[in-house]
């Protein structure tokens, strides 16, 4: 596992069975640590080569998990109570690294596709989305080389 350098944040193993037909990818239960409440569900994509963030949830609490492509992930805590504020954490999620990133509200989070495919992220929420909720920065506003890594 990853060395997790953030508070809050769990990177969780998923199983997955393989099939000839097709694959079984599973993504949550009940009784998983990191599940907190069900909100609502939702898929999202992104293209190679781009980058979405940052933005910052004030009460929502993700889980995100990237069964199509590959997904580099940034998350970064400047939270002003927190013992890893000024911490960054990153990690790449794909079908071989197939894992569950659950994420905090009040982390920064932004992230790149990587996959030369569609690359698809699908979002288990604790609460339905709010416009309200979310703060939102432009990506040169937390410093981040992206591409060096």
């Amino acid at each position: 596992m990853d060395k997790i350098d953030i508070d809050g944040v769990i990177l969780t193993p998923q199983k997955q069975i393989h099939h000839p037909k097709g694959d079984i990818y599973h993504c949550m239960k009940e009784s998983d640590i990191g599940y907190s409440s069900f909100g609502e569900a939702y898929f999202s994509t992104i293209n190679a080569g781009e980058i979405k963030g940052w933005k910052m949830h004030k009460m929502m609490t993700l889980n995100l998990l990237v069964p199509l492509g590959e997904i580099k992930f940034v998350l970064y805590d400047d939270r002003p109570k927190s013992k890893s504020k000024a911490n960054y954490f990153e990690v790449t999620l794909s079908q071989t690294n197939y894992r569950r990133l659950t994420v905090p509200p009040g982390l920064w989070l932004a992230f790149k596709g990587k996959g030369n495919q569609q690359n698809l992220i699908l979002n288990i929420a604790n609460m339905e989305h709010d416009p309200n909720e979310i703060d939102r920065l432009e990506l040169h506003q937390i410093y981040y080389d992206w591409d060096s890594k």
